[in-house]
């Protein structure tokens, strides 16, 4: 009996740790999204640059940034982003929308791209962060 419950307490913990090594970090996001400031901005007073401002991205239709000329690929990927197509895309933006115009190579590792969305899904379509 004691096998059983140490093996049940293992695992247990296992998936509690996997769990919170997969949670979202809203700092450590906000660090990693220095890696798209160069084209991106976000927060009050956002505007575009080389790629879409991306205040309200969350729920937000590719493609529908206001003043930014999107490649067609991007308009008509039919995308609506969430958490789920967000992550796809930061791995290799190039192989979920062929034809776009971002360069970035992507962020491969599972647990800061899930921070980045966890910073990026904070601010509302006006730049102010949800509460």
């Amino acid at each position: 009996m004691n096998k059983l419950t140490l093996s049940m307490l293992v695992v247990v913990t296992s998936a509690a740790a996997a769990s919170t090594a997969l949670a979202q970090d809203a700092a450590a996001g906000k660090t990693s999204f220095n890696k798209c400031m160069a084209c991106h901005s976000i927060g009050d007073g956002a505007k575009n640059k080389v790629g879409p401002e991306l205040n309200g991205l969350d729920g937000r239709k590719s493609g529908t940034a206001p003043d930014y000329s999107y490649s067609d690929a991007n308009k008509n990927s039919g995308i609506t982003w969430n958490k789920d197509q967000f992550l796809e895309y930061i791995k290799d933006p190039k192989a979920k929308i062929p034809g776009t115009k971002m360069i970035f190579p992507g962020i491969k590792n599972e647990k800061e791209a899930n921070d980045v969305w966890a910073y990026i899904s904070q601010f509302d379509k006006d730049g102010k962060t949800k509460q």
